[in-house]
């Protein structure tokens, strides 16, 4: 039988079958291909469109406004050094060096401190713009402005020239890469000229971002409905005089301005405290913001030359603030090319995009630095409100009212009515908490807690607001008093100048003098003490003035060597005007003191090891919970594994620690099982360096009810103990695995650095064009390398000493300075996150201050031209 020939026009399924399928590979590598070239269109037009903001940093540009030609010279960090002719020439060239690199940062700023931020980002932002604009930031910063003197006055005059100049030439794109991605929500967005109190108002952002004990205060009054004035009492305690320091344990006199500093004893028959007032009072001429976070705070110390190998003091600062990206700070040098009365400026160190002059530096002749004082400077009054009017001493008195109206993108106004009161304006109703005290409305004073008084006023409670900063200062002359002071003297005249935040200023000089001065605007307060809401109705509870800046604490050349201050108690219990209950605890400051002894003890002291203090990692709570743990078993072989790590380390939060990891770990569920975990009403965690001394009183007291937790049925100190060490030990094995060789501290504490708009935006794409890391990090909160985490809720780091220095009084160019991220605002520019490394390692670059010096380690050169 002949088999059958396949037909020619028959079709062959193989053939068929490869054909489809190479059909099929070249259609989907088209798509892929297709794809590819799609996504390299769309990098290289984000690429390009990055850097078209990108500064000019070599050559020439015509910047009208100028009247001679300035020099701006930058080093491989991209930090600027100005050379002008005069102080006009020399303000104009820092605002438009500050628009190159930060004009966006600058922008968002202003429209937070002015309560505008839903007319770039829509509705979303209006309930934060409706709480900035009844404190009234940009308001009061324009009152400010106005009561400047003619040259101050001409200084932010010349500044806000110089970022407008700039931005003659460099609108959305061109200007900074966020207005490219802000037009794809908000295409009418323009930008508007700069003014003077738009640099002002960036001063009140910062102010509330050290506001001191309002947290603490909210706290008390939101919870004491459910807690006991004994139980409230406990979780915040007093601080701890007996163990840990005070920054002036004995107040120097000084003379009166214009006479020589020196230190004269006098009786202290009726006080541990020795001093007189001063012979002449000093006058005084007429920051989305972020949140005072677990660890806001600062170190700085000044060492006596005395002690150290070149016989000239040093200086060391590293203030903690949230963490950001890019950094609070910019690094710049303003120098005057010939110093005379009219251009004084020879000035270098860290300051604010968006504001004249230097914050924290030093110049020719002396060196300065800051800590956040924590003193009390804010406070909560109850109200009782009827219609239109308050009740105060006994009377009726009309409200203050005025209306806000808020352009929202995208939107409808929106008009909101700010009422205030005599004490200030009202805040209920704009957040949770202050709404919550006024439904549930508690007063107290002198560690009392009580229900708000039955016999108050007919009407409905509110809350308002006293603040120090809610009223008109001289900040924005203070910064030019420090920038031009020659001696202690015109120092201490630039600290009574700074009222607004009320900061910890230490001090040296080129003689070879250290000084300390208390600054700030501090309330004295009649029969309140702001631990609590107050009375608003009755004058009695209401602020009676200020501290003369002439009792305010002193110290210079004390006989110890050195000053300390790290947002600890200024002075002891015996002081005249009571300043808060609630400092930081002291752990910091103790810590720092200590080493500080150890290494005069060692002699001499140098730069290096002011730098191993600053990187300085002990972790008190850590070694307190290795000594409570010493004799504890749980009966799981892997838990006591890992509390043996315990017993063989040294206390430092290391990066590459499994112990560190462990200690927090453990540090961490302990306070969550004993003050949270199954509590209807759970204790605030806030404040760790508080939590170290409540834990600590709590390990001595084998009784207290707080080992009792029904809820996880632990019933007594050492069956917490047992239960907290098993459960951080899942816990870990959970976030790091069951190998204790891969356990490490730095990943688990990893550091997010977020950028503060489209960082945050919730669009991963956007998200990722901006932000960077996370990074690992060593340290702690309530440690001197501090970098803070929220207890009970996430150990990444929210807070970090947000930039280091040390300055070397005997040779400027020796000292040393480092930011947390890096000088530029652009993201994707080379010096966008350039210093991180080395603020990780907590490594200090060199700081070129002398023309030779900067001249060295200068790699690029602009002139501006009129």
């Amino acid at each position: 039988m002949t088999k059958p020939q396949p037909s020619p026009y028959a079709v062959d399924d193989t053939v068929h079958r490869r054909s489809a399928g190479r059909t099929i590979g070249i259609i989907l590598f088209s798509i892929l291909a297709a794809i590819v070239v799609l996504a390299l269109i769309a990098v290289g037009f984000v690429a390009y469109t990055a850097q078209r903001s990108f500064p000019q940093l070599s050559g020439e540009v015509k910047a009208a406004g100028l009247e001679a030609e300035v020099t701006v010279q930058r080093d491989v960090l991209g930090i600027p050094t100005i050379t002008a002719d005069s102080s006009h020439d020399l303000f104009f060239a820092q605002g438009y060096v500050h628009a190159q690199d930060r004009f966006w940062e600058m922008d968002f700023r202003r429209h937070v401190t002015s309560g505008r931020l839903s007319e770039m980002f829509g509705a979303s932002q209006l309930g934060t713009d409706e709480f900035l604009r009844t404190l009234g930031w940009h308001d009061i910063a324009e009152q400010e402005v106005d009561a400047l003197d003619g040259t101050e006055h001409a200084y932010y005059d010349a500044y806000a020239d110089g970022v407008n100049a700039y931005l003659a030439d460099h609108q959305g794109a061109d200007a900074s890469f966020e207005y490219a991605v802000l037009g794809l929500q908000n295409s009418d967005y323009e930008i508007e000229p700069w003014t003077p109190a738009d640099s002002v108002a960036w001063l009140k952002a910062m102010a509330w971002d050290l506001r001191s004990n309002i947290e603490s205060e909210t706290e008390r009054a939101v919870m004491a409905p459910d807690f006991t004035e004994a139980e409230i009492d406990q979780l915040y305690p007093a601080y701890p005089f007996d163990r840990n320091p005070v920054i002036v344990p004995k107040i120097s006199t000084v003379p009166a301005v214009g006479t020589a500093p020196d230190v004269l004893e006098t009786d202290a028959s009726t006080s541990s405290i020795e001093w007189t007032q001063v012979g002449s009072v000093i006058e005084a001429v007429g920051e989305l913001v972020g949140d005072a976070g677990e660890g806001i705070g600062s170190n700085s110390w000044v060492v006596s030359g005395s002690v150290t190998d070149t016989g000239m003091p040093l200086l060391a600062n590293d203030p903690h603030l949230g963490a950001s990206l890019p950094s609070v700070w910019h690094q710049i040098q303003l120098k005057c090319s010939t110093v005379t009365e009219e251009c004084p400026f020879d000035v270098a160190g860290f300051g604010f995009s968006g504001l004249p002059g230097v914050v924290i530096g030093h110049n020719e002749r002396i060196a300065w630095g800051f800590t956040n004082l924590t003193t009390d400077v804010t406070d909560l009054y109850l109200e009782k409100v009827e219609g239109d009017s308050y009740w105060y001493d006994g009377a009726l008195v009309p409200l203050e009212t005025h209306t806000e109206t808020f352009k929202v993108a995208g939107s409808e106004d929106v008009e909101l009515e700010v009422r205030s009161t005599a004490n200030g304006p009202i805040v209920s109703g704009l957040t949770d908490d202050f709404t919550s005290i006024a439904e549930a409305p508690f007063t107290g004073t002198g560690g009392t807690v009580t229900e708000a008084p039955a016999d108050a006023p007919e009407g409905d409670y509110a809350v308002s607001l006293r603040w120090t900063a809610l009223q008109p200062g001289t900040t924005a002359s203070a910064i030019f008093a420090l920038n031009t002071a020659k001696d202690f003297d015109d120092f201490r005249g630039a600290a009574a100048l700074f009222d607004v935040p009320a900061q910890n200023l230490i001090y040296a000089d080129i003689d070879g003098n250290i000084g300390y001065q208390t600054p700030g605007k501090l309330p004295i307060r009649g029969a309140g003490d702001g631990s609590m809401p107050q009375p608003g109705w009755d004058s009695a509870y209401a602020w009676q003035g200020y501290i003369p800046f002439e009792e305010l604490p002193v110290s210079y050349n004390p006989t110890e060597g050195y000053i300390v201050t790290a947002n600890n108690a200024i002075v002891t219990q015996d002081y005249t005007h009571p300043l808060t209950r609630d400092w930081d605890y002291g752990w910091r400051a103790a810590r720092i003191t200590e080493l500080i002894d150890r290494a005069i003890a060692k002699g001499p002291v140098t730069a290096d090891d002011l730098n191993a203090i600053q990187a300085d990692n002990y972790s008190f709570i850590g070694m307190r919970l290795t000594a409570a743990y010493a004799d504890i078993t749980t009966g799981d072989d892997e838990t006591d594994a890992a509390l043996g790590l315990l017993q063989e380390w040294d206390a430092q939060n290391s990066a590459d620690s499994a112990a560190a990891a462990y200690a927090n770990m453990l540090w961490d569920t302990l306070a969550g099982n004993v003050f949270v975990d199954g509590r209807e009403n759970a204790a605030p965690m806030t404040g760790q360096g508080r939590q170290f001394l409540v834990m600590d009183a709590l390990l001595d007291d084998e009784t207290s009810p707080w080992w009792v937790n029904d809820e996880l049925g632990v019933d007594g100190k050492t069956d917490m103990l047992k239960r907290s060490a098993i459960d951080a030990y899942e816990r870990l094995v959970d976030a790091q695995g069951d190998n204790p060789s891969r356990w490490n501290w730095g990943s688990l504490h990893a550091l997010p650095l977020e950028n503060g708009s489209f960082g945050k935006s919730g669009i991963a794409a956007i998200e990722w064009l901006f932000n960077r890391g996370p990074f690992p990090v060593g340290g702690g909160s309530s440690v001197v390398n501090a970098t803070g985490w929220d207890l009970t809720r996430s150990f990444s780091t929210v807070t970090v000493p947000s930039m280091r220095m040390i300055v070397d009084l005997s040779d400027f160019d020796a000292s040393r300075w480092n930011q947390l991220t890096g000088e530029s605002g652009h993201a994707f520019h080379t010096n966008y996150i350039d210093q991180v490394e080395s603020w990780q390692k907590a490594e200090l670059t060199p700081w070129a201050f002398t023309p030779e010096a900067v001249e060295a380690a200068t790699t690029d050169t602009l002139v501006l031209k009129p």
